[in-house]
């Protein structure tokens, strides 16, 4: 049966929100079946007018606290996108009326914790009404998650077989973190001291593949000199959440990487002195500052636009290294994220069948893979490479 929608953007009116509507309308325009959906139809309305959005686009009033209206809302799409966060405290009813319509879903989680109990309550459910639940889409994990596939997929052309190695490395970044992400930060660490466990999901990076025990990973939390790269690394704030996902995504391929694959993700610095002294300053100090973003505040529109990013990936391969790396155009908490999300929902609603990915609770990879990685390139200003 035919949905009235491709997409509903539910939390419209949130500042990340908005952005993932004016990208639509200014990406698709009247092209695209899409609605604005949130609490307040008179924001709903204030937002569209804001953001640039034509009358055109629906407005759908719906609740987290009222699960009729996030059932019907799912009923009337293909896909919903959700930017209301942390996902722990908001996100499970919407996760729920989505698999129970078999509808599909992305959002933006970064919290090992919530995402855990999704796998273990939902998948099952998804499988048998056929939403795909795909999460993490947004910077963290889609750039790593497709780097690594996009590297792995080059590995075997070139010689027969994936690299059980590979590195993820930072090597320019330009934006702030989001308020979302500094408040699900923050709600993981009070999850935790109520139940201790928490810690331990946080620390093992095999969390989101139950019943695997993969091989040690290296830990990351301690600047070290790569000789081969001639300069220092420092801890990564998203690799906890990174890494789990990469792994989740080698899983749902059948371990297309290897049963004993190895990977972690870094921040470079640069080399010498200077090189090491910016390192320990990362290892010690506050990633998210003084002063984080508070969930709907974020960069103004200037910051947004000279952001960028730019992540090398580095695979052990038999002749040598092998290297990739994938670069974004805005800067990544936001205007990148917005685009990213935008588009893996589209990638879902237009280009994936259900024969291709079936029903279940994915990561981005596994769940759509190359064609994502096109839509990316030829729309949200992302660009994947091969260097060697």
């Amino acid at each position: 049966m035919r949905k009235e929608f491709d997409v509903v953007i539910y939390g419209a009116t949130g500042f990340t929100g908005r952005l993932v509507a004016e990208y639509l309308e200014k990406e698709y325009g009247g092209d695209l079946r899409w609605a604005m959906a949130g609490r307040s139809e008179e924001k709903l309305k204030s937002v569209r007018d804001e953001m640039g959005v034509s009358d055109d686009v629906a407005l759908i009033v719906a609740d987290s606290n009222n699960p009729q209206s996030l059932s019907d809302m799912c009923a009337s799409t293909r896909a919903v996108v959700t930017t209301v966060g942390p996902y722990q405290l908001y996100g499970e009813p919407l996760v729920k009326a989505a698999v129970e319509t078999g509808t599909d879903y992305v959002d933006l989680c970064g919290e090992p914790a919530w995402m855990k109990d999704i796998i273990r309550d939902y998948d099952d459910q998804a499988k048998q009404s056929g939403a795909r639940i795909v999460l993490s889409c947004g910077f963290d994990s889609i750039p790593f998650d497709l780097g690594v596939y996009h590297l792995q997929q080059h590995a075997k052309d070139v010689q027969g077989e994936p690299c059980g190695r590979v590195r993820g490395r930072v090597r320019k970044m330009k934006g702030t973190f989001s308020g979302g992400t500094a408040a699900s930060f923050m709600e993981t660490m009070k999850r935790a001291g109520q139940q201790p466990e928490v810690l331990d999901w946080l620390k093992d990076p095999f969390t989101l593949v139950p019943g695997f025990d993969g091989p040690p990973q290296p830990p990351g939390h301690k600047p070290i000199h790569e000789e081969d790269l001639g300069s220092w690394s420092a801890p990564f704030i998203m690799a906890s959440i990174n890494t789990k996902n990469i792994h989740r995504s080698n899983a749902l391929m059948d371990h297309a990487y290897g049963q004993d694959f190895v990977y972690d993700e870094m921040m470079l610095t640069g080399s010498g002195e200077q090189g090491e002294q910016i390192a320990q300053g990362i290892a010690k100090g506050n990633a998210f500052g003084d002063n984080p973003p508070k969930p709907g505040e974020g960069p103004s529109k200037e910051e947004r636009e000279t952001g960028f990013y730019d992540v090398l990936f580095i695979g052990d391969g038999k002749d040598g290294p092998i290297m990739a790396s994938v670069k974004g155009d805005k800067d990544p908490g936001y205007g990148s994220t917005s685009k990213m999300i935008a588009e893996a929902a589209l990638c879902l609603a237009q280009d994936i069948s259900h024969d291709e990915t079936p029903g279940g609770v994915y990561t981005s990879a596994p769940a759509m893979g190359s064609k994502l990685i096109d839509r990316l390139q030829n729309h949200a200003g992302l660009t994947f490479a091969i260097e060697s």
